[in-house]
């Protein structure tokens, strides 16, 4: 129904220099997204778990509505960016979800809140941010998103906290619903309007878990002793992508915000996957993470950041050197 509606009212994603796609395809499946899970929640959820959370839900619906005007009426990206402040300082001040604490992985004790707010303000901006980053190739953002909020999902509701669990695994149902019009050749983009969104959700989860997790007893099943490092290595993919191409545009003298083919979609496409092929690649990349964390859920934060650091290097590395082969061949070809 979205997908007709959007193709009536000529609303597009038109294609681009820094683009995959080559035609004009609606954006906007962010509303499909929230739709599906709005509806599921009011039927599961209990009405006090919706008084508890109401400046969640305010923050993620602000979010939403942030992304549809920037899918219908472009924004600048320095607009885009500070108008996400209100959504993340509403989540952090009204709703008390901060980083208040370096987690073990630094010996230092509670932070003072100030500087909580700020970390954690910065950690929500950059996350969601990341994720919305990987969104450009089909499939690639719903794929990830199922994996993070599927693996979240899991881990709240074998700890206990139901409510956080069902919004999780809503919002997963409706990406992997999403999908069937969202992979290669995809109907429909699911654009700002989700991938705010669905940044943003998985920004607070993120956080919850840390959290969460670090309050465990040790001896619990489901304990960590990484908390940082776990939650890094379920969102490993956006923050992988994100860090490398910004260290990338800074070493060529670029603006941060600049658009361009270096995101780690490209390199899969660059070296010869299809679409499909390069999203199913990135996703194993993800879920492997996931269950390195698992295997090393005994270590400490410091131990599994740097095998995740060096694994990442790994992956980076052997991108280039199969683009370069890949560049060569092609020039051999030609010759």
């Amino acid at each position: 129904m979205l997908i007709k509606l959007l193709m009536q009212l000529n609303l597009f994603d038109s294609p681009g220099h820094h683009k995959i796609h080559s035609n004009y395809k609606p954006s906007l499946g962010g509303v499909a997204i929230l739709l599906g899970p709005i509806i599921s929640l009011l039927l599961g959820l209990p009405f006090l778990q919706w008084v508890a959370l109401k400046y969640f839900f305010i923050s993620l619906l602000l979010m939403f509505f942030i992304g549809l005007r920037d899918d219908i009426l472009a924004l600048t990206p320095r607009q885009k960016l500070y108008s996400q402040f209100l959504p993340v300082i509403l989540l952090v001040v009204l709703n008390q979800t901060t980083l208040n604490s370096t987690y073990g992985l630094l010996d230092l004790s509670q932070i003072p809140l100030p500087i909580a707010w700020a970390l954690t303000i910065f950690t929500l901006i950059i996350l969601t941010n990341a994720y919305n980053l990987i969104d450009g190739l089909d499939g690639l953002a719903g794929t990830i998103g199922v994996i993070v909020l599927a693996t979240f999902g899991s881990w709240f509701y074998f700890e206990g906290n139901n409510s956080i669990s069902l919004i999780a695994l809503a919002f997963a149902g409706a990406l992997l619903a999403f999908l069937f019009f969202n992979w290669q050749p995809s109907k429909i983009f699911m654009g700002d309007t989700g991938a705010l969104m669905i940044g943003f959700l998985l920004s607070y989860l993120a956080i919850y878990f840390i959290n969460e997790n670090y309050r465990l007893p040790d001896g619990h099943p489901l304990k960590f002793q990484g908390s940082i490092a776990t939650a890094v290595c379920v969102v490993i993919i956006p923050v992988f992508d994100t860090l490398r191409v910004i260290i990338l545009r800074l070493r060529q003298g670029q603006s941060p915000f600049h658009a361009d083919r270096n995101h780690l979609h490209h390199q899969f496409i660059n070296i010869g996957f299809t679409h499909a092929n390069a999203v199913l690649s990135i996703a194993s990349i993800n879920i492997s993470m996931i269950v390195l964390a698992w295997l090393l859920r005994k270590q400490n934060d410091l131990l599994i950041l740097g095998i995740v650091f060096a694994i990442c290097l790994i992956i980076n590395f052997g991108l280039k050197r199969a683009q370069q082969q890949s560049s060569n061949g092609t020039k051999n070809t030609i010759n």
